[in-house]
């Protein structure tokens, strides 16, 4: 199966994946190198593809054991780990390979005291290639926030799917759960049957809810989970106001489809004659940073960013003029526009709205390429205004790496602005914010609002831009503000619903991430 990258900081033809590790294709794996020797690391191209259980087909996989694929992980994220120097070199025969990769991290802090990183996982092959090329999952096709993971729970829709058993069976925006299969949401002690109703892995089983309306209305309905294609951008609109045409769109991920969605959403917005525009991006964790940087072009237009720098990207000290990953030359990438051959065709061009200000409403869950978008936009001196709460905190990014049927993702880069600016690893918050957590930007300190539908001028954040369009003030903060945590700090491990398989929202976890999958050549 060929493999291949798309280099966001070139343009031109694809070609295939370099071998990862430490530059020899040596293929040495006999006993001595399968040896844990300390501080002693073999090419990773030594072990690449040597696999406990190969698969069957089209595969590189050839026959080996878990000790083969340790062994690689140790070196693989040695080369190009950004943070190497921080990882211990423990011996690999006391891990499985799943523990052994879970360690390969550093245990540093930010400077709030967050695990500076929070991003490090790996997922099975064939649902990652689902994921983030068509945005296929298994789910009911409803996006459930959770506002508190441990008793009392609560959980409600943040939106649903077009044409998802969700949207057919009439859930909507701010509907809470209730029930699960007749146990209280809130304070059952059955978490398995929680995880596996909210986390669905089977397309056999289905589950009963019961949901209260935001005005108390209870229904129940049976869903059975199926494989949704999302629709990552939604919502489009233009909305009439005394001063003038304000553009709204929701952007949930940057996924392939979106290349195509955000251009037909830009000319929807440029031929209405917008004089503003709002990004809602409060549920878009990240995903391809080719898409940040067409959608910051569409945002901004040609005079704005013609030659300028949409982010550079700094691997580890092993590398200070090479990509590790591809073998390429370090450099700049600029705001892309024209289709890159994600779900356009390469060269298309794309429209723009020539602006010099932009509204981006975010959350907890505003992540990675959403976050690139906003620092690129800062980087040339567009005014990005952000209304909502604090994002999380990821100026890195990785290169997705197959496995034996396994695909890791390890940091492996920072990426910094026009300016040089990066430094945003607790996250872009309002300055409105009386407690400086994260790097201050104009706004408003906004809770996102379940009472109202995402688009509706009098839902929370965006009421927010639009009167600070206009004025410049924010709404006034309630007493019991917090972004923090949506989950009760005191949470006991055998309450607490814990997610496992979260793929009825793209796996939040695969969003907070800026992901390169492809990569090309001029």
């Amino acid at each position: 199966m060929k493999k291949v990258y798309h280099s966001i900081l070139l343009t031109g033809l694809f070609s295939s994946l370099f071998a990862c590790g430490g530059g020899s294709n040596s293929n040495d794996n006999g006993p001595s190198a399968l040896t844990w020797q300390k501080d002693q690391f073999s090419p990773a191209a030594s072990f690449k593809n040597f696999c406990a259980k190969p698969r069957n087909g089209n595969f590189p996989d050839k026959q080996g054991s878990d000790q083969h694929e340790k062994m690689w992980l140790r070196s693989w994220n040695d080369h190009t780990y950004l943070w190497y120097r921080e990882v211990e070199d423990k011996n690999p025969a006391n891990f499985s390979v799943k523990d052994y990769f879970a360690q390969l991290k550093t245990t540093a802090k930010t400077p709030s005291g967050n695990n500076k990183d929070r991003f490090h996982f790996s997922m099975p092959t064939e649902r990652w290639q689902k994921l983030s090329q068509g945005g296929v999952s298994l789910s009911y096709g409803a996006q459930f926030e959770l506002i508190n993971r441990a008793p009392p729970r609560k959980a409600v829709i943040a939106y649903t799917e077009p044409n998802s058993p969700a949207a057919q069976n009439g859930l909507a925006r701010g509907d809470e759960i209730v029930s699960i299969n007749g146990k209280s949401f809130s304070t059952t002690n059955d978490v398995e049957l929680l995880n596996s109703a909210l986390s669905p892995n089977s397309s056999n089983r289905s589950y009963n809810f019961t949901f209260a309306r935001v005005d108390g209305t209870q229904y129940t309905v049976s869903l059975t989970p199926k494989e949704i294609t999302t629709t990552p951008v939604q919502n489009v609109k233009t909305l009439d106001t005394a001063t003038g045409k304000v553009g709204y769109l929701l952007f949930n991920r940057h996924i392939r489809p979106a290349e195509a969605q955000l251009k037909s959403a830009f000319d929807k917005l440029a031929s209405e004659k917008v004089s503003d525009l709002v990004v809602d991006l409060r549920y878009n964790g990240g995903g391809y940073l080719v898409l940040a940087s067409q959608l910051a072009y569409m945002v901004a237009g040609s005079a704005n960013t013609n030659n300028k720098t949409f982010e550079l990207n700094t691997f580890n000290d092993k590398h200070p003029t090479t990509n590790p990953v591809t073998g390429q030359r370090i450099l700049p990438f600029g705001f892309f526009n024209t289709g890159k051959g994600l779900s356009l065709s390469n060269g298309t061009p794309l429209p723009s709205l020539n602006l010099d200000r932009v509204f981006v409403l975010t959350s907890d869950d505003t992540c990675s390429a959403s976050e690139a978008f906003i620092n690129g936009l800062r980087g040339i001196d567009v005014d990005v205004v952000q209304i909502g709460g604090k994002t999380c905190g990821k100026p890195y990014g990785f290169y997705a790496q197959d496995n034996c049927g396994e695909t890791y993702f390890t940091v492996q880069f920072k990426g910094s602005n026009h300016k040089g600016f990066g430094d945003y690893a607790d996250g872009f918050e309002p300055d409105q914010s009386p407690v400086v957590n994260g790097t201050q930007v104009p706004g408003c300190l906004v809770k996102d609002d379940f009472r109202h539908p995402l688009g509706d001028k009098n839902e929370a954040m965006l009421k927010a831009a639009l009167d600070y369009r206009i004025n410049k003030t924010c709404p006034s903060l309630p007493s019991s503000f917090g972004f923090a945590s949506k989950t009760n700090t005191n949470d006991s491990d055998n309450e607490q619903l814990s997610i496992k398989e979260p793929t009825q929202d793209y796996l939040r976890f695969v969003l907070q991430n800026r992901i390169i999958t492809e990569r090309s050549a001029n």
